[in-house]
């Protein structure tokens, strides 16, 4: 195990190690960083794949070599405008709308606005193919999840937990809130495309209201 003040480096098998930092914004750097110097060629790694506070690297052919290396590493913060930028129509009309309005302490009308008003970052992926986890909510805004969570939430549905927010690929239990519906939730799992996931680490995403709902 090696480390500095911002990161952990361990080893995680033969040819893996596992990256731990403080918070989801210095995970998103470090991530960043990971992938240009990937791009350069100076990262020998063949998997790149980042969690809520940790990075997992797999394919590395002298992991023990490389977590020295990157113990050493000045990882630069990642500016607001770095990055794609995904915008996906969303009709704010979900079931828990008026509960979010009161947690809120706004009105219902004022959700839609308040939430699409951000840029959001996609931090990490899981729970189902397509699953972007999106930060960038301000803190004012974190809701909880259910305490006993939906047999099924619907594909599309638009929704918050915590400090994020996310929009189901498909039909799945779930317990997060639910505002909004996205009127094609197929783009966000296509596996005729290249790259299936519209929503991958690093991408940044604008929500743009729709009619058939509050905005």
């Amino acid at each position: 195990m090696t480390g500095n003040r911002l990161l952990t480096v361990r080893l995680a098998g033969r040819h893996a190690l596992l990256v731990e930092l403080p918070d989801a914004e210095r995970t998103g750097a470090f991530h960043a960083e990971l992938l240009r110097r990937r791009a350069a060629g100076t990262l020998p790694v063949e998997e790149i794949v980042p969690g809520a506070r940790t990075v997992l690297l797999d394919g590395v052919p002298r992991p023990a070599e490389l977590a020295r290396r990157i113990a050493d590493w000045a990882v630069p913060a990642r500016t607001a405008d770095d990055g794609e930028v995904v915008e996906i129509p969303v009709r704010y009309d979900g079931p828990d709308l008026a509960r979010v309005a009161d947690l809120w302490q706004v009105g219902v009308d004022e959700v839609g606005a308040r939430h699409s008003c951000a840029t959001y970052r996609v931090a990490f992926c899981g729970f189902a193919p397509g699953f972007g986890y999106l930060t960038g909510l301000p803190a004012e805004l974190h809701v909880p999840r259910h305490d006993t969570p939906r047999t099924r939430v619907p594909a599309g549905a638009v929704a918050l937990a915590g400090p994020y927010s996310a929009v189901y690929p498909r039909a799945t239990p779930g317990g997060w809130q639910l505002i909004g519906t996205m009127p094609d939730p197929t783009r966000l799992w296509d596996l005729t495309r290249d790259e299936p996931a519209l929503l991958t680490p690093g991408t940044r995403v604008r929500f743009v209201a729709e009619g058939g709902g509050t905005a």
